[in-house]
């Protein structure tokens, strides 16, 4: 028998000293509960992913007085076996770290790991600074029982598909009685559940049972959702920590069976997590909060345009932060309607946002003056439109640089794939909360958020009106791009393709192939995939978004500016 504490902690990238910190404070409540074992999750000691700071002078000396720190207070409690994670020095050719698994006991470095498969693929890069673990098992008594030991990537392989080498096959020969894997793994959408179809497969296969602890919290883009779970060849799932929040939770070991401290029963575990627009609005929320305060800010400040995406924008951000640390701004211009204002007004007193007026008739006025007496044109079309926004960027950033509060962006995926957004106007900010929803799923998160609340926080006005930029008299989104149902099915299979889930690839492609048999279809596409290669230069110098989906612009798709693209 075998009790286990999972430690699923949310760790800053790059403070060894507040992570080892969390760390001696979770191995103490695991002491506690009579663990034998306290589990942390892939590279906690830096937390993930530390990038080119492993490259940074000093960096390597924090760590090695951070395990320090680990195994002097491991002496403290004695019994407890503590599994972390780190980077360690190697010798030879190639990279000279290895991404490990430490597992630490009475002081001293018990036994180490390295990671065998480096995964570098979307938004990962481990190949940049490590380097390949041998192809061995590791296999750790403690007690009576034998632990296996794995990270992460090492057990995504069971299939053989996708490296040479399958760690899970080696670990198999070596006949454990359980397997730990400690993990580092982003959340997107029908993550979790495909989690647990991976690692229930390969339990199953080689007899196995599993724990798997991954880490929580937001960095920079990417957003870790916890759910560490452990997996029974026979039962399947049969524990699951919370998702999106710091989980501590203190599990027994008994032939073969995961049961809760006490020896009884663990509750059961539902196949299906929360629905999409619940995930959305967790992911972002979480997502948006480490970022604010892992960047120094405690407020942030919205422009409220009146339209959907700043609306939806301005209730995430008060869900994540609190209607005191939110503001928003107000700009119309000579073309913003009466009704963008009152909804503005409306939004904001719903959501007890405090809106500020600051009308840009005049600044647009005077900019366009004085373009015509320097360049002998008037200032019209496309150019007077981009101005409106540039100022309206212009003052969201003075607010900023003169209250403290970071701007966010309020572009949604549609938008931003085929560049329908002005550089250095809305696409200013720190961070973008949409960039990786598409404009249909930006319509279904408001009415999710509505009916979450019992009430109208999003006006219903604002849902329902047809989208415009108001940057020019009756100005509608559709005079430039296809209606937003149907640029979302072309932009899902020209953007994420085979990444999609199943029923949604099938979905997107049929919509396409019937697009396609059309006598407009093919230049409608082409078009599409036109305005999407052309845009990668405003998505360069774009703020971050955070990720929900399975390709995300930014790290996860990574595209040449100058290139020929048939």
């Amino acid at each position: 028998m075998l009790h286990i504490t999972v430690a699923q902690l949310n760790y800053f990238v790059g403070d060894i000293e507040g992570n080892t910190r969390k760390m001696i404070e979770a191995a103490r409540r695991a002491a506690v509960d009579g663990a034998d074992l306290v589990v942390f999750s892939e590279l906690s000691l830096t937390g993930y992913y530390p990038g080119d700071l492993l490259e940074e002078p000093g960096f390597l000396r924090r760590v090695d007085a951070g395990l320090q720190a680990l195994k002097d207070a491991s002496r403290q409690l004695p019994g407890l076996h503590w599994v972390v994670g780190a980077p360690v020095r190697r010798d030879g050719p190639g990279k000279k770290l290895h991404n490990a698994l430490l597992v630490v006991a009475g002081g001293e470095l018990v036994t180490q790991y390295a990671k065998q498969l480096l995964p570098t693929y979307d938004v990962f890069d481990e190949q940049r600074h490590f380097a390949a673990g041998p192809d061995v098992a590791r296999v750790l008594r403690i007690g009576t029982t034998q632990v296996g030991l794995m990270i992460c990537e090492d057990g995504w392989n069971d299939s053989g598909e996708d490296y040479l080498v399958n760690p899970f096959t080696r670990l198999g020969d070596a006949a454990p009685d359980l397997v730990v894997s400690i993990n580092a793994s982003p959340s997107n959408v029908g993550k979790r559940e495909q989690r647990h179809q991976v690692f229930g497969q390969a339990s199953t296969r080689h007899r196995l049972p599993l724990l798997y602890v991954n880490q929580v919290g937001g960095q920079d883009q990417i957003v870790f959702d916890g759910a560490s779970f452990a997996v029974e060849p026979d039962r399947g799932v049969t524990f699951e920590a919370q998702r999106f929040v710091e989980d501590t939770v203190t599990l027994r070991f008994d032939n073969g069976r995961f049961l809760a401290l006490g020896g009884e029963a663990l509750p059961p575990v539902a196949a299906q997590g929360l629905s999409t627009m619940a995930f959305y609005r967790a992911q972002t929320v979480l997502g948006l909060r480490d970022y604010t305060r892992r960047c120094g800010f405690k407020q942030v400040v919205v422009g409220s345009s009146g339209g959907i995406d700043s609306a939806l924008t301005l209730a995430l951000a008060v869900d994540a932060l609190g209607a005191g640390n939110v503001e928003a701004i107000t700009m119309p211009s000579s073309f913003s309607s009466s009704g963008s204002v009152d909804d503005s007004v409306t939004l904001c007193n719903n959501l007890g946002v405090r809106l500020h007026r600051h009308p840009i008739a005049e600044l647009v006025t005077a900019y366009a003056r004085q373009f015509e007496a320097t360049f002998g044109t008037p200032l019209a079309g496309l150019p007077l439109e981009n101005l409106q926004a540039r100022i309206r960027g212009t003052i969201l950033m003075e607010h900023s640089n003169r209250f403290g509060h970071m701007l966010l962006t309020t572009g949604n995926k549609s938008e931003l794939s085929v560049g329908y957004c002005t550089l250095y106007g809305d696409t200013n900010g720190g961070l973008g909360l949409l960039g990786d929803l598409f404009k249909t799923e930006v319509f279904a998160l408001c009415r999710h958020l509505n009916e979450a609340a019992g009430r109208e926080l999003i006006p219903v006005a604002i849902i329902d009106k047809p989208p415009s930029a108001e940057l020019a008299p009756d100005q509608k989104d559709t005079d430039s791009l296809p209606p937003y149902p149907l640029l979302d099915e072309i932009l899902k299979v020209e953007i994420e393709g085979g990444r999609l889930a199943t029923w949604e690839r099938a979905q997107a492609e049929a919509v396409v192939q019937q697009l396609l048999a059309t006598p407009e279809g093919p230049a409608l596409v082409a078009r599409i995939r036109g305005m999407v290669a052309r845009s990668e230069y405003k998505r360069r110098q774009s703020p971050p978004i955070i990720r929900v989906r399975s390709r995300a612009f930014g790290s996860g798709r990574q595209m040449p500016i100058a290139a020929f693209h048939a």
